[in-house]
């Protein structure tokens, strides 16, 4: 049956409604940013660049780089975005947007984002880079889906044991990232990590300036975190929502931190632009060496 035109929204040229994409438009490895300028600086490794289209915040350019296709799309900020970018993603790759029926043999992307976090435990440097083995989203965006399936239940229900969290908050769900790309990056430039996904950069991040948080302490009582031997590292506002939407569509995901801030010892980077450029080149290399 197809889908509706008020649920798989098209523009008048049958582009999908808010990347303004065709199908044609995406290559199966997508590198996210959140920044739309990040774009343009990711797609200058491209030996050629072949599409360059922008609506909003969500700039796209595809092209080659050593033979393979590559895409970068910026997403914006915050999970509520992940879930546009990564469901119209899903469609450009698996549904045929003429007959707006689902194609008979479904592709796997592949999710590859490179962003910035801040570090909430003291040992982990600034400037270094962290692959988020799990995240813990704190926002509400899985809580809208049936996700139960692809959810780390004991991880959850651990955080909720050792952390005052309240009832009045969203409930925090834990997903992996995708094994095949983790074995990809991982290497002694790249430290792993669980990284909490926040519903917010101020209070949610648990910066206060004028506004206060409504729990003392949570900071720290999240800092002492453990399961199963792991540590909660760090934050930024996007992971949780890749990780999440990408197990329950089929497609693999990976999140690349670049971390410019160490919150446990109130430290910010002398050179965030370095190092962003570096975790860029390094993600270019590692996809198609």
């Amino acid at each position: 049956m197809p889908f509706g035109p008020s649920e798989l929204i098209l523009n008048a040229d049958k582009s999908i409604y808010h990347l303004n994409l065709f199908s044609k438009d995406i290559a199966d490895t997508i590198i996210t940013v959140g920044d739309p300028d990040r774009v343009a600086q990711v797609s200058a490794h491209f030996d050629s660049i072949e599409l360059k289209k922008g609506k909003r915040e969500f700039i796209t350019h595809s092209g080659i780089k050593n033979g393979k296709r590559l895409t970068v799309i910026s997403t914006g900020i915050g999970t509520d975005n992940i879930d546009i970018v990564l469901n119209e993603l899903d469609a450009l790759a698996n549904i045929n947007l003429e007959t707006r029926t689902l194609n008979p043999k479904l592709k796997k992307l592949n999710i590859i984002r490179v962003g910035t976090s801040g570090a909430i435990q003291p040992d982990i440097p600034l400037d270094s880079f962290l692959i988020s083995e799990y995240a813990l989203g704190l926002d509400a965006l899985l809580s809208n889906y049936e996700s139960t399936t692809i959810r780390n239940s004991a991880f959850e229900q651990a955080f909720l044991n050792q952390v005052n969290w309240s009832t009045q908050k969203p409930t925090p769900y834990a997903v992996q990232c995708d094994e095949k790309l983790l074995n990809k990056f991982a290497s002694n430039r790249i430290r792993l990590g669980s990284t909490i996904t926040a519903s917010g950069f101020y209070v949610p991040q648990f910066r206060e300036i004028r506004l206060k948080t409504d729990t003392i302490n949570l900071l720290q009582e999240i800092m002492q975190f453990s399961f199963e031997n792991r540590q909660l590292t760090n934050l930024e506002m996007e992971t949780s929502g890749i990780y999440g939407l990408s197990k329950l569509l089929g497609h693999r995901a990976i999140s690349l931190n670049a971390i410019l801030a160490n919150r446990a010892t109130g430290e910010f980077s002398k050179q965030p632009n370095k190092t962003i450029a570096s975790l860029i080149e390094l993600t270019i290399e590692t996809i198609t060496k």
